[in-house]
């Protein structure tokens, strides 16, 4: 049944868009990431994610240094001042993966803001586009099995948009 179904949905929207005249495609994955402001916006996360990686992978070989001092300690220390200052270790690696945590999910949050804010500012452009050049219906290219590429709009979009929008705000 559900095969029938999705054979029946298929053969519909492929005859609707046989019969469309005027369907056009577009790669969004493209002018997020091609566009001025896309790649600005991928630029900028990309150089946050490496200094705060490179900061991360300092701190955690500051705390292998301070673990081998500890071990190399263990003899002079007693047990009781061994144990505490491998407590205090363990805090500070609970605390660097808690932190280091936190910083790549706000990146992650600011990345997936930055393509909801970019998408956002697509959509009006493309709605005018489609009324302006009389166009029906717009897919996305990695829906698209096989086109013409004369059917594609995807670099008007991005010069539109660009001119549009030159950038985007991250947090």
């Amino acid at each position: 049944m559900k095969k029938l179904l999705l054979i029946t949905l298929f053969f519909l929207i492929f005859s609707f868009s046989t019969h469309a005249d005027n369907s056009y495609f577009i790669d969004f994955k493209k002018v997020l990431n091609t566009s001025k402001p896309g790649a600005a916006a991928q630029k900028k996360l990309q150089t946050k994610f490496e200094s705060e990686t490179k900061k991360f992978k300092k701190l955690e070989d500051d705390i292998r240094k301070e673990e081998a001092e500890i071990i190399s300690q263990k003899k002079a220390l007693s047990t009781e001042e061994f144990q505490k200052k491998i407590s205090l270790l363990r805090e500070k690696v609970g605390n660097l993966q808690k932190n280091k945590q936190t910083t790549f999910n706000n990146i992650a949050k600011s990345r997936n803001k930055a393509r909801q804010t970019l998408l956002g500012a697509i959509n009006p452009i493309i709605k005018k586009y489609m009324a302006d050049n009389n166009i029906r219906l717009i897919l996305d290219k990695k829906n698209v099995i096989m086109g013409d590429e004369t059917l594609e709009i995807t670099n008007k979009i991005i010069e539109v948009l660009n001119k549009k929008l030159p950038s985007l705000k991250i947090n």
